[in-house]
């Protein structure tokens, strides 16, 4: 699925490449995003070139490395592990979380280190953690949305009655990334 629009906030144009196939059974996802103040580009990443991952898992980090990675690029990571089946049925061992931030440092000029769904829960709901992630994006001025522009999209989209539990999300994350840092 591709989507592509021209943001009313600074004017960049955002194109979403997104798969869901693998998720339908209980696969991972990964989404293609593009912003850009030009015209508009593929909704997929070029092999290799990827200026910024953002994972939600450790091991899906080091797997979209494999193929997106380059020596330039970001990686932002939520620590939180999903089990393979392997590893739920004992014929695979997870590594251990020192390791895989050791792996995703070898694959990454600068890598930050985030338990965003441990905090997403302790504010009472797991989905927060894609907010906190956001946040902590933008605490390493890796995307172009600062707090008011953040706040002011929310209000569009969800409302206001929801903007200050997402706002203390998206702030969260930038702490998360500052302690990370």
């Amino acid at each position: 699925m591709v989507r592509q629009r021209k943001s009313g906030y600074g004017g960049y144009c955002v194109t979403i490449g997104e798969t869901f196939g693998a998720s339908q059974r209980g696969g991972s996802v990964m989404s293609h995003l593009r912003i850009s103040t030009g015209g508009s580009w593929s909704p997929q990443i070029p092999k290799g070139r990827a200026h910024v991952v953002i994972s939600l898992e450790p091991t899906e980090a080091l797997r979209v490395l494999a193929d997106y990675g380059n020596p330039r690029v970001k990686t932002l990571c939520n620590m939180r592990p999903v089990h393979s089946i392997a590893v739920i049925s004992g014929k695979a061992a997870y590594p251990a979380a020192e390791e895989l931030k050791d792996w995703i440092r070898a694959f990454s000029a600068e890598a930050w280190f985030v338990d965003a769904t441990e905090q997403a829960m302790a504010m009472g709901n797991a989905i927060f953690a894609n907010i906190m992630m956001i946040g902590a994006l933008s605490a390493a001025r890796l995307l172009p949305v600062d707090e008011e522009a953040f706040e002011a999209v929310l209000a569009q989209i969800l409302g206001p009655d929801k903007v200050a539990v997402n706002r203390r999300a998206f702030d969260k994350g930038a702490d998360m990334l500052r302690l990370a840092g």
